[in-house]
């Protein structure tokens, strides 16, 4: 009989986290191998009907979105982005981007996430790729950025309020130096015209969970 989730307990989210899923490489970034819901609906259906009563978030950590993907392989084919610099991926899920700046040569990476879940799962999915991360599970959009740090920010305009709070903490890590790389397929609240795109990718997703199973995505410099 599996053992009751305890979201505050690593072991227990660990193994939550290995029971459901499978080893998987995202299309885009096939050098990461993560672990990942085979199936997306079987896995959000448990979170709904089982777990809710545990306040779990959906696991938006069991799938790698669009944008994680394609900045995440923006900093794999610019290794020079992230090596020898302190990294921070805002709202990690998968810790898909974290892995890849810590591939390249990062000095620090921070993963930071405010879904137990998600925490415990970019601490398995870095284990797997032999890359050494640390993790927050933590808020930190209204946090001060690291000094000239590199910023990573994935698939976070999808709500209004999250959107705004996501565009100020850019404003205010530009102020301090930091370089700011944004993986968006330009989702309901990206505020167009305010970053430069740098790259455009067509990223192979999960139709279940997106309307295409295509989806166009660039990565944008704060």
């Amino acid at each position: 009989m599996t053992a009751r989730l305890d979201p505050a307990d690593p072991q227990s989210a660990k193994q939550f986290i290995l029971e459901n899923t499978k080893p998987i490489a995202p299309p885009l970034v096939p050098e990461i191998m993560l672990r990942l819901a085979e199936e997306s609906l079987p896995i959000w259906q448990k979170t709904e009907d089982e777990l809710d009563a545990l306040n779990v978030p959906p696991p938006y950590w069991a799938f790698a979105w669009a944008g994680g993907q394609a900045v995440s392989r923006y900093l794999l084919d610019h290794p020079e982005i992230c090596r020898g610099r302190t990294v921070l991926d805002i709202g990690a899920g998968s810790g898909i981007s974290a892995i890849a700046a810590a591939k390249t040569g990062a000095a620090r990476v921070l993963a930071a996430d405010i879904d137990g879940l998600a925490v415990a799962a970019c601490a398995v999915n870095a284990g797997a790729n032999g890359v050494t991360i640390e993790t927050a599970l933590a808020d930190l959009l209204d946090a001060e950025p690291p000094e000239d740090s590199v910023v990573i920010l994935g698939d976070l305009f999808y709500e209004r309020q999250l959107a705004t709070r996501v565009t100020q903490y850019i404003d205010r890590a530009r102020e301090r130096g930091c370089l700011v790389y944004i993986g968006d397929p330009r989702r309901s609240y990206f505020p167009e015209n305010r970053f430069t795109p740098l790259a455009e990718y067509q990223v192979p997703v999960t139709r279940e969970l997106e309307d295409y199973d295509i989806k166009r995505t660039t990565v944008w410099g704060g």
